[in-house]
């Protein structure tokens, strides 16, 4: 597989590239409603599937119901060893804001929303997108998603937007396929997470692999621009640099970046060849965390 170098671990019982594909990108502008080229967002799936991609996380809120059409349109009937991640508790308002729904009965709608679009019998993981505000308890949603399990409707649950509490409490009810939180280069909120999935072995997917604030190194310089320096060093895109980086970072970490192009993925999963020398990662690792 082209993406090969990027490494692999065990996802869902099964052994996949540590390089992912996320569709948020694949809808409109605020991720509401239709993309301008629905035909290129197809063509971007298959291409990530040509190119060794195993793992796409998708949700049926994206659009609504967008990115989950869009995928089955351009892959189904799947690829055997391909494993879909799915999310639910979270929704859309008609302005396109994002609000909560981990209510048992939503969770349960969701589920079946997402296998109605992507032609599924059964979600091979659901990640329980945790949301606050929805007046709903961590472990009643969490309980509510065990449901849907045990009645078919998913095969393993997932976590997505929690913190390293809320894993220890999944962990005691049960076992975690994979955990998925903003994490990157600028983005450090989570190491104490991303420490306890690697002593559980579990696989961690990042999203926003760019982070999405501006942050401080430890001589004052900006990072965001140190980031763009230490790019143009190497020889490679700021993102090529911050994937590269995730996959240097830990053996867990699984990397879902998205896009709506063809030539922005296939430059993305080159990040799999980008070989960094140790004293770009030394400086990748040296900048402040923000906060």
């Amino acid at each position: 597989m082209p993406i090969a170098a990027a490494g692999s671990l065990v996802v869902a019982d099964r052994r996949v590239p540590r390089l992912g594909y996320g569709t948020m990108r694949l809808t409109g502008p605020r991720i509401f409603g239709p993309p301008a080229d629905p035909e290129e967002a197809k063509r971007v799936l298959r291409r990530a599937v040509e190119l060794g991609v195993r793992v796409i996380d998708t949700a049926w809120y994206y659009g609504p119901d967008v990115a989950d059409e869009l995928l089955a349109e351009a892959l189904h009937p799947y690829p055997e060893d391909l494993v879909v991640i799915t999310k639910l508790g979270g929704a859309r308002g008609p302005d396109a804001s994002w609000v909560p729904a981990l209510r048992p009965e939503e969770l349960r709608a969701g589920a079946e929303r997402d296998l109605r679009l992507l032609r599924l019998d059964t979600v091979p993981v659901a990640h329980l997108r945790w949301l606050e505000g929805s007046g709903v308890g961590f472990t009643e949603a969490l309980d509510a998603l065990l449901e849907l399990v045990r009645d078919g409707l998913v095969q393993r649950v997932g976590l997505s937007n929690v913190d390293a509490a809320q894993l220890d409490a999944a962990l005691e009810r049960t076992p975690v396929a994979s955990v998925s939180n903003a994490y990157s280069v600028l983005d450090r909120t989570h190491e104490d997470l991303l420490a306890r999935c690697e002593r559980e072995g579990i696989p961690f997917l990042p999203f926003f692999p760019l982070g999405a604030s501006p942050v401080r190194s430890g001589s004052g310089v900006d990072a965001d621009e140190r980031v763009s320096e230490l790019a143009a060093r190497a020889g490679v895109s700021r993102t090529q640099l911050a994937l590269a980086w995730l996959l240097h970072r830990s053996p867990v970490l699984l990397p879902i970046p998205g896009t709506s192009s063809v030539a922005h993925l296939e430059e993305n999963l080159a990040a799999a060849d980008v070989e960094l020398d140790a004293g770009v990662l030394a400086e990748l690792d040296a900048l402040t965390p923000p906060g």
